[in-house]
Parts: C-alpha cells; structure tokens; sequence
C-alpha cells in the first residue's frame, strides 16, 4: 500500500485510532475534521498534519484518501479526490490492510459489546506483558489510547458491521456477541439481511478460523458453521459462565469449558452483560493458546472502556455517568448498571441518535428505561441525516410518559442548554446517566462549567 495517507473527518475515535496504527508503521499522515479534539491532538504529535475544516486544498496531490461511510461525495476534499484520481479507501478497507499484516488476528463484532470486548481484550494482553497490537472503537482508560502497534503475536480489533463492511476482514478468531435489528438504514431487511450479512462473512474467512458466537442469542445460534464454538450463560454453551456473584463492587464467576472447570474470574464492570464480555474474551484468549494464568488478574484492574458507563463527574455529592448506549438494548444494559445504587436519585438523560433510528426503533425505546428515577429526553442527534416528519424528541417524550410511570422531560437546545435546564435542580446524591452517540458526551463538561460559574460568582 501507499505510505502517504489522508483522512477525510481524521479526528473520530475509529478514523483516528487507524491513523496513529499507520503513522506508528512509519507511513505520512495528514487530514482534516470540522473542530480539533484530543485524539488530533494526539496525532499531530505523532507527526500527523492535521486541518481544521475541510477544504478541496487540503488534500495532497499523492496521497491515498481514507473516509469513512459518513462522508458524501458532496464533500469538498472529496470531490477534489476524485478530480486528483486519486485511490479513495473506506477505513474498512485500511483496517483490513492492517489485519494482514502477519499478526494473529482477533476480531471483535455484533450488535453490542464489541468496543468493550476488543478493548478489554488489548488491555488484558497489555498488561500480560504480551505486546498487543490493537485498533478499537473508544479509549482504554487505563491505557489512554484507541490503538497501538507493538511486536507481539496478537493484533485485535473492533469490526464495525454497521454498513456492511465486516465481510472484508478475515480473523483467526472472531467473537460474535449478538445479532439484533439496528443500522435500519443500510439494512433493509432488519435482521434478515444482518443474518446474511454475518452468513457470508463466516463463509469467507479461513477454514481454519474459529467463530466464537453467543449461545444466549437466538440471532447468533442461528449461525450454524463448523467453525462456530458458543459461549453462554446455559449448561450446553461450550464456555458457560456459571455461580455468578454479584456485589457493590465486583462481579465473580466461573468458567467451565465443555463442562470441566476452566477458570474463576472476578471484574469489577456492573451488569451480566458484562459477565457476556469477559467469559468472550476468557474464550478467545483460550481459543488462541494464551495461558488464563497469565491474563487472568488484569479482568479485575479493567474499568471499562470510554464512554461505557463511565463516571465523568463528581461535584457536591453529584455524580454524572457517560454512555455509549445508543440501541434500546444498550440502554437497558447501561441502566441495568444503576441497580443497587440504593440512596441516589438516578437521572437519565437520553439524547435520541439518528431519525431513522428512532424511527425503526421507536417500539423498543419506550420499553427500554427502568432503575431510574427520572427520564430527560433531549433533541435526536442527526448525525447527518435529514429530519423525519413526526420523528422528534418532543412526540417521543410524549409517549414514553403515557408508557411509563416514570416522571418525563423534553428539554430542547444543545446540550449546553439542557446542562442549563437541569443544573439548578440537582441534590446531593443525585446520579445523572448521560445516554447517546453523539453530543451528549458533553453534558458532564457543560455541568462542571456551570458549577465553576456559580463558585465565581459566589466569590
């Protein structure tokens, strides 16, 4: 491939981590993004040139350009790509570039878990001392980074079936940890299609590649291939977690594979879907030769990764939690995780992403919220779609309220402006649980701003 790479949007958090995997294999990387972030920054000190808003000039005449689905032919730097000729690569494309590049390869899919899977993964290889290499969909806190080449034997990653792209890459081992009906938009026929879709990528890879695909779910069990070995909660997964012990603090299990005991494990992550994550990396590790022993005590230093349930504040009794969770699965996993917290008030605060999403999903979003307290719906995160006629935050608020018995609450404007709604009405041992994919990962920082506002004025 070209050494000389340019990336259309360079500072998401999956466009980003496969940039610094190239420029810490030595090849040139420029790009653009619409506003700068701590992963450019991170880049630019890799060596990356990196601009802020896009421009037909920006890209060089010799590079090969990288973008990701999101980006329209419309765009300017890439309609200035295909004046120039010059080779267009989705990120599938260089992620799967990278995959083959003599490594055993680790592959992380489905619907929900993949980030935290393919990240604890890397972190439990990293500080085994086995010098991972790894390209996820969010940062390891405890690691502070997306992706990292090294010279060990293992390389893991996060394979995105969002649009269809999974079937380029071919791993040793892939873990699939559940099949639902999502990303409506590409796929037409809901779960059928992403059935295909999985049907041809098992098809693909090599005959000696293993498929470590959850017993617990109708959609992955039905995946029927010689190469699939299950891992589950029930007697006849072939790893099955069992005498699952949940406290305030941990979770503590054990592993049994075909039924003769394998390993105990303790995690200190909340919920069973995160017994799902750990017991499908204790299986992929397994499949792949690596000693449990070795690995075994760094599942319980792993505090998640970025963005999963992850506490970003704490001011005057107050704690605000940030989540991923986009999926109405996802969000009764994430909510799942306020259970036990006896003494708190729980705020979740949901910020709908994509119309379509809300659109297809409607149904199931308004069974998805329980464990709280009370529910703030915010305005829906486009993420470049176009509005839906009677698809809005406001009609869903709505609804949800007749739905549950729960108190609800539209509250409209950035999320800056619902930072500013809700401040003046929180209490000491209030938990705020911020729910989306998109702008509301900022809710923590407009919070904290308002609290230093208040202290200055105070003085």
């Amino acid at each position: 491939m070209n050494k000389k790479y340019y990336f259309i949007a360079i500072g998401g958090v999956g466009m980003s981590g496969l940039a610094k995997y190239l420029l810490e294999n030595g090849c040139e990387v420029s790009g653009s993004d619409i506003v700068d972030s701590k992963y450019i920054d991170k880049l630019r000190k890799l060596g990356a040139t990196v601009y802020i808003g896009q421009k037909a000039e920006n890209v060089p005449e010799d590079a090969t350009v990288v973008a990701s689905t999101a980006i329209r032919e419309t765009n300017p730097e890439m309609q200035r790509a295909r004046e120039l000729g010059l080779t267009v690569y989705h990120r599938s494309d260089i992620l799967a570039e990278i995959s083959r590049w003599g490594k055993f390869f680790l592959g992380f899919s489905g619907t929900h878990g993949k980030t935290t899977t393919s990240g604890l993964c890397s972190y439990v290889l990293e500080k085994a001392g086995l010098k991972p290499s790894y390209v996820v969909g969010g940062i390891i806190p405890e690691l502070g980074v997306n992706a990292h080449c090294q010279d060990g034997k293992f390389f893991a990653a996060e394979l995105d079936e969002s649009d269809g792209t999974i079937v380029k890459y071919a791993p040793n081992i892939c873990v699939v940890n559940n099949l639902e009906a999502d990303h409506l938009d590409f796929y037409k026929d809901g779960l059928k299609s992403i059935l295909d879709t999985f049907e041809t990528f098992i098809s693909k890879i090599p005959e000696d590649s293993i498929v470590l695909a959850n017993n617990d779910n109708l959609a992955t069990k039905s995946l029927n291939s010689h190469k699939t070995i299950t891992f589950g909660l029930s007697d006849d997964a072939d790893y099955c977690a069992r005498n699952i012990r949940y406290s305030s603090d941990c979770t503590s299990f054990d592993i049994y594979y075909k039924n003769t005991f394998l390993t105990d494990l303790t995690i200190i992550l909340r919920g069973k879907h995160n017994v799902y994550n750990a017991l499908s990396v204790v299986a992929t590790l397994h499949q792949a030769g690596v000693d449990i022993k070795l690995v075994k005590p760094h599942f319980a230093t792993f505090s998640g990764m970025g963005r999963r349930f992850q506490k970003v504040a704490e001011f005057d009794g107050i704690t605000v939690y940030d989540d991923y969770a986009h999926h109405p699965t996802e969000v009764k996993a994430t909510l799942s995780s306020a259970e036990g917290m006896t003494g708190k008030h729980v705020i979740a605060v949901f910020q709908p992403h994509r119309y379509s999403r809300l659109k297809n999903l409607w149904n199931e979003f308004l069974g998805a919220f329980s464990n709280v307290d009370k529910i703030v719906v915010t305005d829906v995160y486009a993420a470049s779609e176009d509005e839906i006629e009677g698809i809005n935050s406001e009609n869903f608020t709505r609804e949800l309220s007749a739905h549950t018995s729960i108190p609800c609450e539209y509250i409209k404007g950035s999320i800056s402006d619902v930072a500013k709604e809700l401040y003046p009405k929180l209490k000491e041992n209030d938990v705020i649980i911020g729910l989306g994919a998109g702008t509301i990962t900022n809710l923590s920082k407009e919070l904290l701003a308002l609290k230093d506002e208040v202290v200055e004025v105070a003085r």
